[in-house]
């Protein structure tokens, strides 16, 4: 029986002890406790959409059953929803209304978030303020006002005003360009400046390509707020010309008056199918958007 001879100066091969494996890190428990509220949440968040996915299967004499699940799932719902209002009538006009706004407030924000985030001018920081100020302003506070001129000038049952709100941007969108456009180097503009290009120019040959992922995340936002918009369709335009929004919140009644809530989940389900489309097919660019314009 032979003894394990000790490495020493004297006895260079003697062989080496064996690493012993590094000890096993202790779970992050701050990480897991973030991540248990995280999907908490995300249930809860879901719900709703689960249980209006769930209604809108239900056939109509279960509406006020106790069961969570439907004795059998009735797919009529959502074809009986687009026939019993003129549903693609309706999401036609909520269409036109969201892209036309939805492009106008995409290119006027840019504009005006250019102006300030790289013209220099008196008051400018004030301007800005006061510009940021009006986010906190409900929209129910202006909207009689402005249903006020609207019907002074004859807009009211047309979609002018929409054309207009476009035009004038909007608040978010700007802070956003703002934020974004402020990140640029000055030689950038300056050497477009010495080649001789103009102000608009270098608006829209530098910045705004520059700015893609920003576009998609205020038109995103843009057509968002016009396609979920209740009450301007519903107190400035008619029967004839109204929104989506509008028609599945008050065409589905029966001849009494009364409420069809299947037909109502089903059309409300449908009603989402445009704006879930559009996310998912921007989802990239809509969170660089964020991340580029400085929200960190």
């Amino acid at each position: 029986m032979t003894a394990t001879v000790p490495a020493t100066p004297a006895n260079p091969a003697a062989p080496e002890p064996a690493p012993t494996a590094p000890a096993r890190r202790p779970r992050n428990r701050k990480q897991t406790l973030v991540f248990t509220v995280l999907l908490v949440v995300s249930v809860l968040i879901s719900l709703p959409f689960v249980e209006l996915m769930i209604s809108s299967l239900r056939p109509a004499n279960e509406m006020s059953s106790d069961t969570w699940l439907p004795s059998v799932l009735d797919w009529h719902n959502y074809a009986d929803a687009v026939k019993t209002i003129p549903f693609w009538r309706f999401g036609r006009n909520s269409l036109i209304l969201a892209v036309v706004n939805a492009f106008l407030t995409t290119i006027s924000s840019a504009l005006v978030g250019y102006g300030f985030a790289r013209l220099r001018a008196p008051g400018k920081g004030l301007l800005f303020g006061l510009l940021i100020s009006t986010m906190m302003v409900p929209q129910i506070v202006t909207l009689i006002p402005t249903y006020l001129m609207f019907a002074q000038v004859g807009m009211v049952g047309t979609y002018w005003p929409w054309v207009l709100w476009g035009s004038a941007g909007a608040p978010y969108a700007v802070f956003l360009y703002r934020q974004f456009f402020s990140s640029f180097p000055k030689e950038l503009e300056e050497a477009a400046v010495i080649d001789g290009a103009g102000r608009i120019r270098v608006f829209f040959q530098i910045f705004l390509p520059l700015s893609r992922p920003l576009m998609v995340t205020a038109f995103v936002l843009a057509f968002n707020a016009v396609w979920g918009d209740f009450i301007a369709p519903n107190l400035l335009l008619d029967q004839s010309n109204t929104t989506l929004a509008v028609g599945v919140g008050q065409g589905y009644v029966n001849d009494r008056g009364f409420p069809l809530p299947n037909l109502l989940a089903g059309g409300a389900v449908l009603y989402l199918v445009p704006v879930i489309l559009l996310f998912l097919a921007a989802q990239r660019s809509y969170v660089r958007g964020f991340v580029n314009s400085g929200l960190k």
